[in-house]
């Protein structure tokens, strides 16, 4: 993990955010993680992003706490953040990938409708951010294997998002190349 005091203090922002019910907060702490992501392409980073991002979903959707196991998803959830936050204070990087990855495992213990409704969210969003990744300028292939996706399910959502067509990402021919690499060095 390279940046683990900043992955601390979007974590401690997100349990604050959950308590204090201010769920667009979320997805500005999920686009911040994303960023340092994709520049250290680094797991931890990619985890937490694609967890906050998700956890935003959910929390966004009101009809979700009024079913079965919302409760227990909830409190799993603050105790999996307070863990989170206590291993990483301690710089126990080890127990924080354990304990964070035992929030993916807390939906497993979900029955029922909100089980398929969280799984879905957190696919989609493995999805959407993989194209925020990409967006800044890491390969399909590369995105796809850093978030374990498909590369047909990541080409097909930035085709049809129009992310690929985003002028950032495009490249540009080889005279156009050595013409900017000649005037830079003029």
């Amino acid at each position: 993990m390279i940046e683990s005091e900043n992955i601390l203090r979007i974590l401690k922002e997100t349990k604050e955010a959950i308590q204090k019910s201010d769920f667009s907060k979320l997805k500005d702490l999920s686009n911040q993680t994303i960023h340092s992501a994709s520049i250290s392409q680094d797991q931890d980073n990619i985890s937490v992003a694609v967890t906050i991002y998700s956890i935003g979903k959910i929390f966004d959707r009101k009809d979700y706490k009024s079913l079965n196991g919302w409760d227990n998803f909830y409190k799993m959830l603050i105790e999996s953040l307070n863990n989170s936050i206590f291993y990483l204070e301690k710089k126990d990087l080890n127990k924080f990938r354990l304990n964070f990855s035992f929030l993916g495992k807390t939906i497993n213990k979900i029955s029922g409708k909100l089980k398929n409704y969280i799984e879905d969210v957190f696919e989609k969003a493995k999805i959407s951010k993989a194209s925020r990744i990409h967006e800044h300028g890491i390969s399909l292939g590369k995105t796809a294997n850093l978030l374990g996706i498909s590369l047909y399910e990541l080409a097909d959502y930035t085709g049809s998002t129009g992310i690929a067509e985003v002028d950032l990402n495009r490249t540009i021919d080889e005279k156009a190349r050595i013409k900017l690499v000649e005037d830079i060095f003029k």
